[in-house]
């Protein structure tokens, strides 16, 4: 049968973005994409925006710091695949740089060779050119840059 889309009023529906960015950081593109999942019209849309813009519900250079924060300490990701995942949130180059900021340079060499360090023992290959290129391809695809990539895969595996 039919059934009837939900409407919001704009005090409504700023009040539930208020609690959709207060419960974690969000992005723009998010945001957006909520208030079309509401079927709010693009003039609604913007004055709730602006609203979370002004309240600072909504603060993307906060959201890239905390995004980057985030997917470098708990998925072990690398800055290149962070920077990848922020543009494709539509975030702007700057606030991209000032978030990578954000990741020690030390402690960004310790968690990669962790990383590289514990695949290389978990990988059950024999063949060492086989077992070099799953390495490779583990540490690339989490956005590790590759000459460290390279180098390490080359220490680790002889």
């Amino acid at each position: 049968m039919y059934q009837k889309q939900e409407s919001y009023t704009i005090e409504e529906a700023t009040k539930k973005l208020e609690h959709y960015c207060a419960y974690q950081e969000r992005c723009h593109q998010e945001v957006r994409q909520k208030l079309k999942s509401m079927n709010m019209i693009p003039e609604a849309s913007d004055i709730i925006i602006v609203h979370l813009l002004e309240h600072n519900f909504l603060n993307e250079e906060r959201f890239a710091k905390t995004y980057t924060r985030g997917k470098f300490r708990i998925k072990k990701w690398g800055k290149r695949r962070i920077a990848l995942e922020l543009k494709r949130k539509d975030i702007s180059k700057f606030n991209v740089n000032q978030a990578l900021t954000e990741i020690d340079d030390d402690e960004y060499i310790d968690v990669f060779n962790d990383l590289a360090e514990k695949k290389a023992i978990s990988l059950k290959e024999t063949d060492k050119y086989k077992k070099k290129k799953k390495l490779i391809d583990y540490l690339l695809y989490r956005g590790w840059e590759s000459q460290l990539v390279y180098e390490k895969a080359n220490q680790l595996i002889k």
